[in-house]
């Protein structure tokens, strides 16, 4: 299995970079790099292959290379792929009224669920194509990391980034009260890029990380409310199969339920001030882990620490993911800045009602 993994992954090295040949030395190429993947050997360039750029990238020059595993360090040199063309998306003006949260009604919360169960998007969907409207819009993108009370001795980051289940619950239940409806990112790109309408006071609920208390304390809690939710996931760590991680049967069963299981790259270093070679290696491995495992291509991602830069967005635009969420805080979503969306940090203190006034700021 691990040496088809590798097969995939280098073919699709081979794609992401444009290349030219004839026909048949086309064919040959690729079934050398493809021979080399598998074998974990060095494939020496086509003589014929021209050096030419990535889609939005520049000097990106073609030669073959050790394909790696998922734990393996970045090749030096990345091997090829085709015609990449990337839509830039045209850019928003059309703001959404904002409520302002009243007191809480008594309110059966069983009488709020939704009557059916949500669905993440398919392995098949299709971007968006822009309309050309340049639009904004106020869709607040929760972000939680653990969903756990703290072990004894914890430091202070990791009690910061804790949400207790009972919290996290009273949270939801919440929501509900105050009349939000959790949605996706695949719907909040169609609401960006063409107008699709979005639920009344849409609402994206994000973890970061990947952590196995999402499964057993966050999904149980989502499932009961038929809400969704958004997971970004360091692929090697569930690879390595490390004990603090989701394993990817707690991914796919997940996604059966409506949670999207999205990029969080592939070890969890920082995307910032990288060269073009570490940065493919980051986006097309955690995706083509993610669709391997789960038979659905990932089209987002949360970079890692929030760290990231221009040329970090220009490489996962390039391999077809749909946009980026960042730790920059707000509510209000661009369609000129699709991989910079803007978050709400939820903290371990994040009262039911701090919750929904941050939910209510205008930023």
């Amino acid at each position: 299995m691990a040496v088809w993994r590798r097969l995939l992954y280098c073919i699709s090295l081979v794609q992401l970079k444009m290349w030219r040949v004839d026909a048949l030395p086309g064919i040959v190429m690729v079934m050398m790099l493809a021979a080399g993947c598998a074998g974990n050997e060095v494939v020496a360039t086509a003589p014929n292959v021209a050096t030419t750029t990535l889609a939005g990238v520049e000097n990106a020059t073609i030669t073959a290379t050790a394909s790696s595993t998922a734990s393996d360090a970045p090749p030096g040199e990345i091997a090829v792929q085709p015609n990449v063309v990337v839509t830039t998306a045209a850019a928003v003006l059309t703001a959404t009224l904002v409520e302002t949260p009243s007191e809480t009604p008594t309110v059966s919360i069983a009488a709020l669920l939704p009557t059916s169960t949500p669905t993440t998007a398919p392995a098949s969907v299709i971007e968006p194509t822009p309309d050309g409207v340049v639009r904004q819009i106020r869709v607040p993108i929760l972000m939680y990391h653990y969903l756990s009370t703290p072990p004894p001795g914890a430091d202070i980051y990791r009690q910061d980034l804790s949400v207790p289940p009972e919290l996290f619950a009273a949270h939801l239940d919440r929501l509900l009260v105050e009349g939000y409806t959790t949605t996706n990112l695949y719907q909040v790109v169609d609401a960006l890029q063409r107008g699709a309408p979005l639920p009344d006071k849409p609402v994206v609920i994000t973890f970061d990380d990947g952590y196995r208390d999402n499964y057993e304390n966050a999904f149980p809690l989502l499932k009961e409310r038929s809400m969704q939710a958004t997971i970004f996931v360091v692929t090697d760590f569930i690879d390595e199969e490390r004990p603090a991680y989701l394993t990817w049967d707690m991914a796919r069963e997940m996604m059966e339920d409506g949670i999207s299981i999205e990029s969080h790259g592939r070890n969890h270093i920082s995307l910032a001030n990288k060269d073009d070679d570490y940065l493919i290696w980051q986006a097309l491995g955690s995706l083509e882990t993610i669709e391997y495992e789960l038979g659905v291509r990932p089209r987002f991602v949360s970079y890692p620490a929030g760290e990231y830069d221009r040329r970090t967005i220009d490489i996962f635009q390039s391999a077809h993911y749909w946009g980026g969420v960042t730790t920059r805080q707000g509510a209000t979503l661009d369609n000129q800045r699709l991989f910079e969306l803007p978050r709400i940090r939820v903290r371990n203190t994040t009262t039911p009602d701090e919750l929904i006034r941050l939910l209510s700021l205008d930023w």
